[in-house]
């Protein structure tokens, strides 16, 4: 039996319903949507929020400490008293790391290959590290600069160690508000 093209049929005439059955139109455009919604790059946002927000947080506690430290270092030479009293400033630069790792680790538990995991929830997760990294490198920038200006004038005026405090919990609060922005967008359920 011989095998009749969809597009002419018996009478050599054009079938209309032949060719739009052939194109196989409902298919492709149901595939087509899958692939809008779920490319093979999608994870890569992903990644790039997982990146982001271990990098740029790292970045800013690296900053505090390095900045803070060379403000311990000038103070010990005056006061050697005051060293451990002056590391407050370096602790809290380095929780600011930890609010990256948090939303790393979080979102890393989210990745998927491309056929589960969507461009928007990729989106999604890409800004979550956004917003805690570049949080992260501002509250470690702020600490760094109020924790070496801070200690060596602790060591001219000892009172000022509680107001020295209170700027460092204002400026690590920057760091947690881009956390809790994090969190927030790692739990939009966009799917």
């Amino acid at each position: 039996m011989e095998e009749t093209d969809p597009v002419i049929n018996g009478t050599g005439t054009l079938d209309v319903v032949g060719l739009i059955e052939s194109l196989k139109l409902k298919e492709t455009s149901d595939s087509a949507l899958i692939l809008d919604r779920y490319p093979p790059y999608s994870p890569f946002y992903g990644v790039m929020g997982v990146v982001f927000s271990s990098v740029l947080t790292s970045v800013g506690a690296s900053y505090g400490t390095a900045v803070s430290g060379t403000g311990i270092a000038a103070t010990a030479v005056m006061r050697p008293e005051l060293v451990m009293k002056s590391i407050i400033p370096v602790i809290m630069a380095g929780i600011i790391a930890i609010y990256g790792l948090v939303v790393s680790v979080l979102l890393s538990g989210e990745l998927a290959p491309s056929i589960k995991y969507s461009l928007p929830t990729g989106y999604v997760h890409l800004a979550a590290g956004l917003s805690v990294g570049f949080a992260g490198l501002a509250a470690g920038y702020a600490v760094g600069e109020v924790g070496d200006v801070g200690v060596r004038h602790i060591a001219q005026q000892p009172r000022l160690f509680i107001g020295m405090i209170l700027i460092l919990i204002f400026a690590e609060v920057l760091g947690l508000y881009g956390l809790i922005i994090g969190i927030y967008l790692y739990t939009v359920n966009i799917k």
